[in-house]
């Protein structure tokens, strides 16, 4: 399978710079897969797709400030950081820019200098191992330091970085945000539960595996960088419960898709796992616990359309894709959302 095969044309001017006030106030694009059908909704309008019983997964990470602008210690040069994963005490795996210019032993200085860190060695994926040293605590000295980072098409700044993250975000740890959660408003969430449906958080931190290029030309070489997820006891006694009594896990964002995926046996139990995840969904994978899915408008090429396509058909979804760009939807991590039934 080629990675063109994945490809289509999105008029610039499509890429949402900014989001919709309020948050559920986006449009909503509803692909039936088994008739093929499409609707053109509001999500607030999403409670009319759900049924008693029926489970909603979300993802409730936060996204920290995980940007860092600073200087080479010994030139001044600027650099900027990236962090992507913790992996262990002021130890982390980042992207680096100007990446030619700065090799291990590197040191570099945030701030006034309150934050000092040194490049220890490359990682196979392009990035760095990065070794923090400061005074006083990290949550605050990032916080105060470092800034959300937005993805590169969005160019305008965004006025209130709490619009970039979910309204139930509670567990710090991603570099972006879980994009389909952006739609949802407290007063939503309340009238699915005053509904009957169930709301069950896990949690994927996303990191370079969510958001990285594919570039190889052959969909099935690529390998996805590895991302923490943790399913915990209560929402997978919850998910199973919910599924033998005929209710529907609906996801929303494939970070809760890889997920839930991840943690399901090959019947379709979920069990309680936390740990790295590495699951590339393209087509041809069989889905053993998801039932529906919310998610954006995705880039083409991209691992987030693959999995797409994987649970609602290429051709289909390609063609859904169409049809939202006659009708002038908005795209990607601001843009409109679509169910798929």
């Amino acid at each position: 399978m080629r990675v063109e095969d994945f490809d289509y044309y999105l008029p610039p001017e499509l890429i949402a710079q900014h989001p919709v006030e309020p948050r559920d106030a986006s449009r909503l694009l509803v692909l039936h897969r088994k008739a093929g059908m499409l609707e053109h909704r509001r999500f607030y309008e999403l409670p009319l797709y759900l049924k008693p019983g029926d489970i909603l997964v979300l993802n409730d990470t936060r996204v920290i400030p995980a940007r860092l602008l600073g200087k080479k210690a010994e030139t001044g040069g600027q650099v900027e950081l990236l962090l992507l994963r913790p992996l262990r005490r002021d130890c982390w795996e980042a992207l680096v820019r100007p990446g030619r210019r700065i090799p291990p032993g590197t040191e570099l200085l945030f701030g006034q200098g309150e934050l000092r860190a040194k490049v220890l060695e490359r990682t196979p994926q392009g990035g760095r191992l990065v070794e923090f040293k400061y005074e006083g605590e990290w949550e605050e000295i990032l916080g105060r330091l470092g800034e959300v980072p937005l993805p590169p098409y969005i160019k305008e700044k965004l006025p209130d970085p709490e619009r970039y993250q979910t309204v139930y975000a509670s567990r710090p740890g991603s570099v972006a945000a879980p994009t389909a959660g952006l739609h949802f408003t407290p007063r939503l969430l309340k009238e699915l539960k005053e509904k009957g449906v169930k709301i069950v958080y896990i949690l994927l931190h996303v990191g370079l595996g969510t958001f990285r290029p594919v570039k190889e030309e052959v969909v099935e070489k690529h390998r996805m960088h590895a991302e923490y997820f943790c399913v915990d006891p209560e929402a997978a006694r919850t998910i199973n419960e919910a599924r033998r009594q005929g209710g529907r896990v609906i996801a929303v964002g494939t970070t809760v898709v890889r997920t839930l995926e991840t943690a399901a046996t090959p019947e379709g139990e979920i069990k309680p796992r936390e740990g790295l995840t590495e699951l590339f969904i393209y087509p041809g994978y069989r889905f053993k616990a998801v039932d529906g899915l919310i998610t954006n408008f995705h880039l083409p090429r991209s691992t987030l359309l693959m999995l797409v396509c994987a649970f609602a058909g290429r051709e289909r979804v390609l063609e859904a894709y169409q049809v939202a760009i006659k009708e002038r939807y908005r795209f990607y991590s601001f843009g409109d959302a679509m169910l798929i039934l």
